[in-house]
């Protein structure tokens, strides 16, 4: 029997070592956000490790969102050069005569048959910049688009990290439920026997019964974290995923002072208000040149009654007398708008700071404790297992404990993985903004 429980326990820790192993590796250097391989087929996927990379390369081409925004830059850039061009020009055809058309009066000499033709030219200068407004908000859309591509990554990400997580704590806590019903069913043998108590027993049961909770739970959460992936890809939320790789202590090579520098200068809000305060620069410019007037040129030709022909030839300028109430206005409400962008933009830097120091922190939390588990507590708690196990064989231990040590090597083992996923979930929140990856 003693035997027994030695072997249970052994195993029980070699189980745990081996699912710790690799967990000191560290990760490549950041690098750069770059566009991923082609994914494999779902069949081929079932036979390998889920890629992330792979998976970041599907969402990229296929999530409705980026196509979204991507086809709204397309659809800003068309815009530019109808802003940029000429009013259509207005054609007439008419005559003065007698009531049925195009039939003039022979008595009388001012009858006439005539076309004319209109174009309004706006003032020198005012359709240059239209076209510089228009251009600078199909360049804020892209940086619109950007932000989008940026983010469905990072969600793809986070969503592969949960998954992973909940894959690694499933199989963790579904291989110590083996496990626990061998020590369970060793303390019914010693029981019957007269050598064990019944709260042992009852202890045990109760224990298996809240791992088969857990396992449940976790599986909920895994199946949630799976559909998350499939939705961002634009699949169906039923699609089956690989095993995820096993997840490893990351390492990050940036300072918090590195971060911040990185974000101000590849945040996609301060590149996108930056272009939005450029347009409205061009608008407060194009505001004041509206107390210029427009001119509109138009020709005329005439077939008299008497067979004369008459050409004519106009110009015309609107005159804006109501400026106080419009041109003024016009000005003012542009400048407003241009103080306004500028403000959000004051905002946004501050705001991607936090964001930073927000991610960072968690980052440095879930690191430190991953450090701690695996080199201090999981260690101590797989020492005190074997020593409460030891203590057990010779009658100086009661089964209690040695079950609450084993429970606690169980929790520590699934927190491990916990903090390896937080502190990578951590990153891959923080990269939209400082425009870098920081998870491989």
């Amino acid at each position: 029997m003693k035997r027994g429980i030695r072997i249970a326990v052994t195993a029980l820790i070699a189980l745990y070592a081996s699912l710790g192993a690799g967990a000191q590796e560290s990760p490549k250097t950041p690098t750069p956000l770059a566009q991923k391989p082609p994914l494999a087929t779902t069949s081929q996927a079932q036979e390998r490790p889920l890629s992330l990379d792979e998976l970041i390369a599907e969402a990229l081409a296929k999530n409705p969102e980026i196509q979204s925004y991507l086809q709204r830059v397309g659809a800003l850039r068309a815009r530019v050069p109808q802003v940029k061009a000429l009013p259509d020009p207005t054609v007439s055809a008419g005559w003065m005569g007698k009531p049925l058309p195009f039939v003039v009066n022979g008595s009388a000499q001012t009858s006439y048959r005539g076309v004319s033709a209109m174009e309004m030219f706006p003032f020198p200068g005012k359709l240059k910049l239209r076209g510089k407004i228009a251009d600078r908000e199909s360049q804020a859309a892209w940086w619109d688009y950007e932000a989008a591509r940026r983010r469905v990554v990072s969600e793809v990400k986070v969503a592969y990290y949960q998954y992973a997580y909940f894959y690694q704590a499933l199989q963790i806590v579904e291989n110590t439920r083996a496990l626990l019903d061998k020590l369970t069913k060793i303390a019914e043998a010693r029981y019957q026997t007269g050598r064990g108590l019944q709260q042992d027993v009852l202890k045990g049961q109760v224990e298996l019964s809240q791992l088969l909770e857990r396992i449940t739970i976790l599986q909920q959460e895994e199946q949630t974290a799976a559909a998350r992936i499939n939705t961002l890809l634009d699949r169906n939320p039923e699609t089956p995923l690989g095993p995820p790789t096993a997840l490893t202590e990351p390492k990050l090579t940036y300072t918090l002072d590195d971060l911040y520098l990185l974000a101000q200068a590849n945040d996609t809000g301060i590149a996108r208000d930056q272009r939005v305060i450029e347009r409205d620069q061009d608008g407060v410019a194009l505001a004041h040149k509206s107390y210029d007037p427009d001119f509109s040129v138009s020709y005329m030709y005439q077939r008299m009654a008497t067979g004369m022909n008459m050409n004519g030839a106009f110009v015309s300028v609107n005159i804006p007398i109501f400026y106080r109430s419009k041109q003024r206005q016009e000005v003012l409400e542009a400048s407003q708008q241009l103080a306004s962008d500028r403000s959000s933009q004051s905002n946004r830097r501050t705001v991607v700071n936090y964001m930073v120091k927000q991610e960072f922190l968690a980052a440095e939390q879930a690191s430190q404790l991953a450090v701690l588990y695996s080199r201090a507590i999981v260690p101590q708690s797989s020492e005190t297992l074997k020593s409460s196990e030891l203590a057990y064989e010779t009658g100086k231990a009661d089964f209690l404990t040695m079950l609450d040590n084993f429970i606690n090597l169980l929790n520590f083992r699934v927190n491990y993985q916990q903090q390896i996923s937080a502190y990578d979930i951590a990153l891959a929140r923080m990269e939209p903004v400082v425009g870098v990856e920081l998870t491989k």
